[in-house]
């Protein structure tokens, strides 16, 4: 079984800001798992456990994807929900774009047997996860909030092998398609 999921990727100038962020974070009060900035991405679909035999399917799947590179910028640091927040994340603005790869990376991996998401695409990059939260968290955020992260030409993207360790996840691309 590989547990997998569909990336798009950002720029290493994007991830560098990332991590300056990342920074102010840290001084809050709060107890936050943190995203290495380098596996820091936009995940266009999680596959989940796989067999290994179901991706070679995959693989042929995803080749199917076309698009035109767009450009993406990484907006404002936020949570997914102000009342219960679970994940710290910079909002991506790409003028739907990265929504419309979502769509048809689920047209085409839902005759494989991958359900499709119920749930709304709204394009981020996770910097951090919540595991205890502390009102300090959004003064935190709040001092980032004119801060501009970067933009990129997101021009393919990745179908990625995650692999949970003690020490965080280990990423392996499995396939790149480049448009």
């Amino acid at each position: 079984m590989v547990r997998a999921f569909v990336a798009l990727e950002l720029s290493s100038e994007i991830k560098e800001q990332l991590r300056i962020a990342q920074g102010v974070l840290r001084g809050c009060q709060a107890r936050l798992t943190f995203v290495e900035p380098a596996l820091i991405h936009i995940t266009a679909k999680f596959l989940g456990e796989v067999t290994d035999q179901k991706i070679p399917a995959v693989m042929e799947a995803l080749s199917t994807v076309r698009a035109t590179p767009f450009l993406a910028t990484a907006q404002k640091i936020t949570v997914n929900n102000p009342s219960r927040p679970h994940t710290i994340w910079c909002a991506i603005e790409d003028n739907g774009e990265s929504g419309q790869i979502f769509k048809l990376i689920e047209d085409a991996l839902f005759p494989l047997g991958f359900a499709r998401e119920t749930r709304r695409f709204t394009p981020h990059a996770t910097v951090a996860r919540v595991k205890y939260p502390d009102p300090s968290l959004f003064a935190a955020i709040s001092q980032l909030d004119n801060r501009k992260f970067g933009s990129c030409t997101i021009s393919g993207l990745k179908l990625k092998k995650s692999t949970l360790t003690p020490q965080g996840p280990v990423y392996e691309d499995l396939l790149e398609i480049t448009w």
